[in-house]
Formats: C-alpha cells, structure tokens, sequence
C-alpha cells in the first residue's frame, strides 16, 4: 500500500485511554484545520468499538462545532445511549482545549431482511474512460486555477477520477450536480469494519463544492468562506473501497448562508451503498476593515 494509504490507517487506529475514551492524531500536511471526513472516521471508530460486531453502523448524524486544531491529539469521548434488542446507540463529542469540536451520534443494527428497493445508477462514463494522472494534468487541469492544480495533484489515500471538471474552469453559473469516481488508492482488504469508515472518511470529499456550483464559484476561490456545518450518512449495503465508487451529488438548495448537499455512493455493479447530506457554510469572505 501506499504511504497515504499507510497514514490513514494509521489515523483511524484510536489509541484506548480508557474505557469509552480514545485518542486520535492528525496528519502533518501542514493544513490549518483538521479534515472533518477524519473526525467523522475517527468518531466512528471511537463508537464501534463499544458495539458487538455483529451490529453493523446503518446510520450517523453528526455536527462540526469548531475546527479542529490538526497540531494536537483529539480526544473522543463515547456514551452508550442503548443497547437494545436489535438496535444499538452511540453518542461521541470530540473534544480539544477542553472544548468540545464535534458530535456523532450512531445507530448500529444487527443483521435483518426486509422489503428492499433503491434508485438506478446515474448513466455516466466510467472510470477507465476517464482523463487521470498525467493525462488529466496536461489537458483538463492545466488550464484550471493554481489551486484547484494543488488539490488535484496532491497526493492522498483516496483516488478521484471526476466524469466533468467544468465548474473549476469556468465563471459561469451551472447546475449544482456533479458525478464523481472514487476509491481507496490501496487494498485494505475486506473487513466491513474499516470499510465502513473510510467510506464515512472519503463521504466528506468534494461534497459541499457543489452547492457553489449555482454561483459560479468553488470551494478554491478565495473569495468564499467554507466549511461543514453538519453531515449525515446512511448505509444500505457492504462497501468495499478500494473497488471504484461512483459519487453522484446535487445542491437543492442554498441560503441564508449555507449551501444543502446530497450524495449517494454506487458500485459499479449499480448497488446503492450508502447516501449522504450535508449542510455546510458558503457565504462571502467579510472584509478586513
């Protein structure tokens, strides 16, 4: 595997300080604020680890009150809300400088069959039709701003390979929809456990750019002011990360500051693996008086 792939294992392996209480760490990449797609993991994990394994997380419903300072330790309290008969709750409150920067709450289900339905799979180009590495660097992204060139070619634990890059190289206002390949760059393998987190982990990526899609900006511009406000996610069927996702996402809606984004995660056998919402704050950058 490689080193990205190394580092973020290595992140949502929680240190136990104590029963119900864990430690996770940054990684050093020099960024401002901690990733929240690795709060939201680390969370996660934090919760797992008080639930029998045959319960698998279905849901989880979180919120980002501060950023997190990615120079220290973040400490993950959890609190075992019920223990039911076929339902299992969990909440966890991430804590820094005494201050709590973010809640989760889970619900984890043991194994049932039901009625069971989902939407077809978006019809797009798939992966290996798709511009990347070198190729997507000497054609699309060549033309694209320097920071949006960064972020692309950064090297990371999670592969994109994006069906469209227009709203990055345009001023122009379009649809707020996007479709997106994803996965894990190595193979880690077949433990649902893992793969349900860094499923959770990649969920927060490129998500909220698209409710800026509508007014002709991006995430990049430095104009904006942006962050995850709350994210939640749902799990309908195993996943497995390092085989391609793709990530189908719309904007219905933005206002009084805050931008609503929605996902859904499909195989590429068309299995709807998991969906995702997420209300983040997109609002002009005030200026320095």
């Amino acid at each position: 595997m490689s080193d990205p792939v190394e580092q973020l294992l290595t992140l949502l392996d929680l240190e136990k300080l104590e029963e119900d209480l864990y430690r996770g760490v940054s990684p050093d990449n020099g960024w401002q604020r901690v990733f929240g797609g690795q709060v939201i993991a680390q969370a996660l994990v934090a919760a797992i680890r008080t639930v029998p394994s045959e319960r698998a997380c279905h849901s989880l419903h979180a919120y980002f009150m501060r950023p997190g300072d990615p120079a220290i330790p973040i400490v993950y309290a959890v609190d075992r809300i019920r223990d039911g008969g076929s339902f299992t709750t969990r909440r966890v409150v991430a804590m820094q400088h005494g201050l709590a920067i973010f809640s989760l709450s889970a619900s984890f289900q043991k194994h049932e069959q039901g009625f069971e339905h989902q939407l077809t799979m978006p019809d797009v180009p798939r992966p290996d039709e798709l511009p990347h590495g070198k190729a997507l660097e000497e054609t699309i992204l060549k033309n694209a701003p320097p920071a949006v060139q960064r972020y692309w070619k950064r090297p990371r634990a999670i592969e994109f390979r994006p069906v469209g890059l227009d709203h990055y190289l345009s001023n122009d206002k379009l649809e707020p929809f996007q479709h997106i390949w994803v996965r894990c760059r190595g193979d880690v393998g077949e433990d649902p456990v893992l793969n349900t987190v860094i499923l959770a982990y990649l969920s927060d990526m490129t998500l909220l750019d698209t409710a800026l899609f509508a007014h002709g900006l991006s995430v990049f511009d430095e104009r904006v002011q942006a962050a995850s406000l709350d994210h939640a996610m749902w799990f309908h069927q195993p996943a497995r990360v390092s085989d391609w996702m793709l990530y189908t996402q719309d904007s219905p809606s933005s206002s009084g500051g805050r931008g609503l984004t929605r996902g859904s995660l499909y195989g590429l056998d068309g299995t709807l693996i998991a969906s995702v919402a997420q209300e983040g704050l997109i609002r002009p950058k005030r200026q320095a008086t």
